[in-house]
């Protein structure tokens, strides 16, 4: 579907996501995760770039499950996470958009737990290249968590949390051969709406995982 599409039919409304591809699960257990290896740090730094060409083939399982590790999971016994948040409130929720559903990663159960039988890829955005992308991420975050957080001030905390989430993402994919662009043009109540959330859940960003397209 074109950008201009879907700007009209966000303007109406009627942005929908499209029937699966596939069989969707109700969970999906992900892979052990290998916390090892990759390229050293500054040589992933030095790779880091946003993309938006991507190639449509799925990512494999264990790849997915490095990816969401690096992205937003547990590092320390005691629940602790990759990626900092205020008064460790983790009130981000990281939303998986595939083509045979929509998932919520549960990082302590390592597994992805579908909220929406539903490919809802092309609403996670206006640009067309999400529409086949094999993966979009979605950031949520959950203010009833941030009882400890000002409330003038949770938007801002959430969006600090995220956005080290997304660099997390970016350096994953610098060392894996991924591409990836995180994106805020996208229409947040279609979103909401697609993933059945609360008032208390705010959209904040997506972002983009795929493999490079080749020429």
């Amino acid at each position: 579907m074109s950008t201009l599409t879907k700007m009209a039919l966000g303007a109406m409304g009627r942005l929908r996501p499209r029937p699966t591809r596939g069989e969707s699960k109700d969970s999906i257990p992900l892979p052990p995760v290998e916390q090892h290896g990759g390229l050293p740090l500054m040589e992933a730094l030095a790779r880091r770039r946003s993309d938006r060409d991507f190639a449509p083939t799925p990512l494999p399982l264990p790849l997915l499950s490095q990816l969401l590790w690096a992205a937003w999971g547990i590092n320390r016994p005691d629940g602790h996470r990759t990626a900092p948040t205020a008064v460790d409130c983790q009130e981000i929720d990281l939303y998986v958009a595939l083509p045979d559903g929509a998932y919520l990663y549960d990082a302590r159960a390592s597994r992805l737990d579908r909220v929406a039988a539903a490919d809802v890829r092309r609403v996670t955005g206006y640009q067309d290249f999400v529409d086949e992308a094999p993966l979009d991420l979605v950031y949520v975050a959950d203010h009833a968590r941030m009882h400890l957080v000002p409330a003038a001030q949770r938007d801002r905390y959430a969006s600090v949390a995220a956005g080290a989430i997304a660099q997390n993402v970016y350096l994953f994919a610098a060392s894996a051969g991924l591409a990836t662009v995180l994106r805020a043009w996208i229409d947040r109540d279609a979103i909401a709406d697609a993933l059945g959330l609360t008032h208390d859940q705010v959209v904040l960003l997506s972002q983009t995982v795929g493999y490079p397209k080749t020429t």
